[in-house]
């Protein structure tokens, strides 16, 4: 049966939210809470005054920033089977989208690290904190203030980014739509229609990243 671009539109578009609840949204969390954790190691070395500590940092941050993500997404499925490693689809995109987050939200969290005051540090120091309790009682916590607004737009280019999945057979957002695109041979339709999920999705963590960025302004001035 031949549908009408508006029943098409209609019958396809639980299909396509569908695959971004199961998904596009847990691989972007999933993905963004691993490369968080990556990011802060990596930031980590980098102010690390250790030199072959810091130059690990330096050339994975290089790495990953001078290389693109649907390249790092090709390496890790298409290329390690090559060498005998096989990552399935799911484990293979959440891999490359958290390397990829680690690259670049490393950045943004030693950026984060350095605008705290050095007196921040001796105060620390002064009342017996380790270097590691001096990090977790009192720097990340003023830090984390400075990285949430660019850390929040990472998360919303990773909710995009993460179409690209759909190139490795992963069942998301955009690859449910690439399917009835193919059954229906409607790709004008059916890629708009993903396309503004997306938009919507996008729209929503923005208004979420704003209240939170004022709630931080407000306990700051508090």
């Amino acid at each position: 049966m031949i549908l009408s671009n508006t029943d098409l539109v209609v019958h396809s578009l639980w299909p396509i939210v569908r695959g971004a609840i199961l998904g596009t949204i847990p691989l972007a969390l999933g993905s963004f809470a691993i490369g968080l954790v990556i990011a802060l190691g990596v930031a980590l070395l980098r102010i690390s005054k250790h030199k072959v500590l810091k130059s690990v940092g330096t050339v994975y941050v290089s790495i990953i920033r001078g290389t693109p993500l649907l390249v790092q997404l090709f390496i890790i499925f298409y290329g390690l089977p090559n060498i005998g490693v096989t990552i399935p689809p799911w484990p293979s995109a959440i891999v490359a989208f958290s390397l990829n987050v680690g690259g670049y939200a490393a950045e943004v969290i030693r950026a984060a690290i350095l605008s705290v005051p050095k007196g921040q540090w001796e105060a620390a120091y002064t009342i017996g904190l380790s270097w590691p309790q001096s990090l977790r009682r009192i720097i990340l916590p003023q830090a984390l203030r400075v990285a949430v607004p660019p850390l929040s737009n990472t998360f919303i280019s990773l909710v995009k980014d993460t179409s690209l999945a759909a190139v490795v057979l992963v069942t998301e957002l955009l690859r449910e739509a690439q399917k009835i695109a193919f059954s229906e041979n409607q790709f004008l339709i059916l890629y708009s229609e993903a396309a503004a999920v997306y938009w919507v999705l996008c729209t929503i963590l923005s208004f979420g990243q704003d209240k939170l960025e004022r709630r931080l302004e407000r306990s700051v001035a508090i």
